[in-house]
């Protein structure tokens, strides 16, 4: 379907970005494959659209948010001339509570069936991410559930469950962990959340609920659903602040930050990040390290070299002075910090400066972060190749290899996906053939060239 005259508000919006015919169709196809659904878009598409011819339906959410991330404001259907889609044609449905929005979420995630409705949620740099002030209390008293009353035992079930969870994450990828955490919130911690209990123990409940709901979020992004983990986080942020959790809000913003930042998103991962700092006034060494050197990366990758440079000498500042006071294991540790130093020093160009702080992040790395070590070394390894050291970068591929195969990651398999065209101009090379055959022989078929 088509309009017969000339669509003026996307006319205006497109004028907006500065962009030319091909930009604005490469935009929008970058996001459709962010998303897992690539698209094919060129200039003569856009050209069609400003004279009045509707995108296909599925099209226009990437064509909004293409907006968006260009003009760094959020973007209606009706500000680019599209039709505001109602579904049913009714009323516009109630947003859903958090607890409900938990359980929307959740059993999506426990259907294998549904899957790839999941894969259509979009990452969105228009997303309104609550203040602290927005949060605090906001959730009112659950309903009565099966039970009748929780207590801190219950809370401590939750707690030690994340914490399971998060392991077999680290050792096993997103994809292994997070359906078996969706469950979990699903079918205990709402019925948890809907059960009356003492003040504390509930604030209690929906704290450990907010580290459970952050933790799967993580885990979406490390299987590439990026809007799917972004309702996540904002449900995270719900319950932090209705129990008062000022270090889960925080961590839920810096989350959000590296998210954005992986994403190439700048300027959104410097925004949450700089909320994340701005909301922790009374964060110990530890956390403010955690929280400073996510700052150093977003600046350095919007280019504040500055702003960059002394987040991360505030971050190695306060890691020196949290080392001090005893080693903390699973949280922000110097292995950490020297990823961040890494990425920082990438982002202003020091690629070889960027290597040896990742191969210190390596040997610093504890060995039950499998995925991690994997995901980074394959980063050491291009980063490696970059500065022209084939045989050491193949080395580091042949380590990450080691542990693929254990590894259920959907981040990993795009890195390892990008190696087979990094390597194949190389081929003639004794270590980068020995690499790619035994690559074609270790990593998941559907990820392997012709």
């Amino acid at each position: 379907m088509g309009t017969s005259e000339p669509n003026a508000s996307f006319d205006r919006l497109f004028r907006e970005t500065g962009w030319t015919l091909r930009q604005c169709a490469q935009a929008v196809n970058r996001i459709g494959t962010e998303r897992g659904t690539p698209t094919r878009y060129r200039a003569p598409s856009v050209h069609q659209w400003l004279r009045g011819s509707l995108p296909r339906e599925d099209a226009r959410p990437l064509i909004l948010e293409a907006f968006a991330r260009k003009l760094g404001r959020p973007v209606a259907a009706s500000e680019a001339g599209f039709p505001v889609l109602v579904p049913g044609g009714g009323a516009e449905a109630a947003p859903l509570s958090p607890v409900d929005e938990i359980i929307d979420l959740g059993r999506l995630d426990m259907d294998p069936s549904r899957r790839s409705v999941l894969g259509v949620g979009l990452f969105s740099v228009a997303l309104a991410v609550p203040a602290w002030p927005d949060v605090v209390g906001r959730m009112e008293a659950a309903q009565r559930g099966v039970r009748t009353r929780i207590g801190m035992s219950d809370v401590r079930t939750v707690a030690a469950m994340t914490e399971q969870l998060s392991s077999l994450d680290d050792q096993f990828g997103g994809r292994t962990a997070r359906p078996l955490a969706a469950a979990f919130l699903v079918n205990t911690v709402v019925p948890f959340l809907r059960t009356v209990g003492p003040d504390d123990v509930r604030r209690a409940m929906m704290s450990a609920a907010s580290d459970l709901c952050y933790l799967t979020g993580y885990m979406a992004v490390d299987e590439g659903l990026h809007g799917l983990a972004q309702r996540y986080y904002l449900q995270a942020l719900e319950l932090a602040g209705a129990s008062e959790d000022h270090l889960t809000f925080c961590t839920v913003l810096r989350g959000m930050s590296v998210q954005a930042v992986d994403l190439g998103q700048g300027p959104v991962a410097m925004r949450l990040a700089d909320a994340a700092a701005a909301a922790s006034p009374q964060a110990g060494p530890r956390m403010r390290a955690f929280l400073a050197g996510q700052q150093a990366h977003a600046a350095a990758q919007i280019g504040d070299r500055r702003s960059a440079l002394l987040y991360l000498q505030e971050a190695e500042v306060a890691m020196d002075k949290a080392e001090a006071r005893g080693k903390v294991f699973g949280s922000y540790d110097p292995a950490s910090l020297s990823y961040h130093t890494s990425q920082v020093r990438f982002e202003m160009g020091d690629v070889h400066g960027a290597v040896a702080a990742m191969e210190e992040s390596d040997r610093l790395r504890y060995g039950i972060y499998r995925r991690t070590r994997v995901k980074e070394r394959a980063i050491l390894a291009e980063r490696q190749l970059a500065t022209g050291h084939l045989e050491a970068a193949c080395k580091t591929w042949g380590l990450a290899l080691d542990d693929y195969p254990q590894v259920n990651s959907g981040r990993i398999d795009k890195r390892m996906a990008d190696m087979f065209g990094l390597i194949r101009p190389h081929i003639r090379n004794h270590d980068a053939q020995a690499l790619y055959e035994r690559a074609r022989e270790t990593v998941r078929p559907e990820l392997v060239p012709a």
